[in-house]
């Protein structure tokens, strides 16, 4: 069994350290990518555990069933990358971004909280969870996200510029500050969710009342 071992090196950087349980306490030797750029990989149905990746661009790589469980992510760009059905278990994800990416029922529930940051343009994330994760800030922007489960999700003043939220459901969610200004088709019980302060275009309040089965002209 494996386990990370984080610590600060002298940038303000954290760093990640493995160590293998099942020997004598010997630290495994760590896999460390480092400001590199990755295209047209394909890791269909691969398994990629034990690596960080710091400050690494991927650009048009397949992780379509691959599993990237036991890795760390940092500072990394991921655009025109297939994520559809990847496994994340105890995955890192600190200031990521994905751009132009399809990830299509992705559990994010599952990552590392450990600093979990991501941020998302022009995706796909139809059917992905991200059931109780902090995701203070997050931005999602021209995405669809239909089905995606934010229950008991903080998104607190996070941004949902031109997003489909068909279906998405939002339970005990923290939305206060959340803007939801250009946001389409949501529809949520204030009731069960946290919306102080968060922002709405008069179009979408009636994402608001569905409940009440009422005709807003």
């Amino acid at each position: 069994m494996f386990v990370s071992v984080w610590f600060m090196n002298f940038t303000g950087r954290f760093l990640c350290v493995w160590i293998n349980q099942e020997t004598t306490g010997k630290k495994m030797e760590k896999i460390l990518h480092e400001d590199k750029t990755f295209e047209n990989v394909d890791y269909t149905g691969k398994a990629v555990e034990g690596r960080e990746f710091d400050a690494c661009t991927f650009l048009h790589c397949n992780f379509t069933r691959s599993n990237l469980s036991n890795n760390d992510f940092i500072d990394c760009v991921f655009t025109d990358c297939n994520f559809s059905l990847t496994g994340l278990s105890n995955t890192g994800m600190k200031n990521v971004q994905f751009k132009h990416c399809k990830l299509l029922g992705i559990d994010f529930s599952v990552c590392s909280n450990f600093l979990f940051s991501v941020n998302f343009e022009n995706c796909i994330l139809d059917y992905s969870s991200f059931y109780q994760k902090k995701m203070k800030k997050a931005s999602f922007k021209d995405c669809s996200l239909k089905e995606v489960d934010f229950t008991e999700t903080d998104l607190s003043m996070a941004i949902f510029n031109n997003c489909d939220l068909l279906s998405a459901g939002f339970m005990q969610t923290i939305l206060e500050k959340a803007d939801f200004r250009t946001a389409v088709n949501y529809s949520f019980d204030p009731d069960l969710n946290k919306i102080k302060k968060a922002k709405f275009a008069l179009q979408g309040v009636g994402g608001l009342l569905s409940k009440y089965n009422i005709d807003i002209e």
